[in-house]
């Protein structure tokens, strides 16, 4: 079993590409809802979460775990590593890489939340591959929680957005990189703000592909995907088809709440 953890339905994104990549492996992807968003939280706070999270995980028998949540993975994975040493992490880190590297302009722009845009981590990918172009951190408040409420479509959010994104895209920004795996729901209105100007970087397929790596030959299950919360699970098994991923509903093999966790 591969275990799959974000604070709410941020991480439906990455687990959707893990779904595609291993089709026979049983999954479980946990909601951590009943503490959302991460993204206004202390250090402090998220690191017990998550290594209360990855405890549950390995008690319950997962071979890997996936911590997908920029937020958690900034403030806690390295913790969760060296919890569970014998229990591969993979976690997800803002796509700065490939957008410096591809950026024509000499210019991005990292859409995060509050944490992860003072965070240690994020510092660090960008000296390490963003030295030579200029970087713009962007926090956004209240996005994930928006798109918790899975109310995209509201014009005054749709301004809120283009309030944020236009005056990037007029400082010569081409390159926006989704820094929150919420944000990758936000692609329909982001990638009509941007077109013929910039592109969007997501690495939510670049960590399933890492996924795959690291399990090798253990994925060959049967193909179940156990969806947990730990408040509203219901809301899981609905967001699927209100996110464009209905392809998910044949897998899922179960819906609980584990207000314990």
């Amino acid at each position: 079993m591969i275990g799959v953890f974000d604070s709410g339905l941020g991480g439906l994104s990455v687990l959707a590409h893990i779904a595609e990549a291993l089709p026979t492996a049983d999954l479980t992807y946990l909601a951590d809802t009943a503490h959302l968003p991460y993204g206004s939280k202390p250090d402090e706070f998220i690191r017990g979460r998550v290594l209360t999270i990855g405890k549950y995980f390995a008690e319950h028998g997962c071979r890997l775990i996936v911590v997908a949540c920029n937020t958690a993975t900034a403030a806690a994975v390295q913790a969760l590593r060296e919890q569970h040493p014998d229990i591969p992490v993979v976690g997800v880190e803002p796509g700065v890489k490939p957008a410096a590297a591809s950026s024509r302009t000499g210019r991005i722009a990292v859409l995060t939340t509050e944490s992860t845009a003072r965070s240690a981590g994020l510092m660090r990918l960008i000296r390490s591959h963003a030295n030579h172009v200029a970087v713009h951190i962007e926090a956004c408040p209240g996005w994930a929680t928006r798109i918790e409420t899975l109310h995209l479509d509201e014009a005054s959010f749709a301004a809120e957005v283009a309030e944020k994104i236009l005056p990037l895209l007029d400082s010569g920004v081409d390159r926006l990189v989704l820094g929150c795996t919420h944000y990758s729901f936000l692609t329909p209105l982001l990638g009509t703000l941007v077109a013929g100007r910039a592109e969007l970087v997501d690495v939510a397929a670049a960590v399933a592909q890492q996924v795959v790596r690291s399990i090798g030959n253990q994925a060959n299950d049967s193909g179940r995907l156990n969806l947990l919360a730990s408040a509203q699970p219901e809301r899981l098994h609905a967001a699927l088809p209100a996110l464009g991923l209905a392809r998910l509903l044949p897998r899922v093999n179960g819906l609980a709440l584990l207000a314990q966790v």
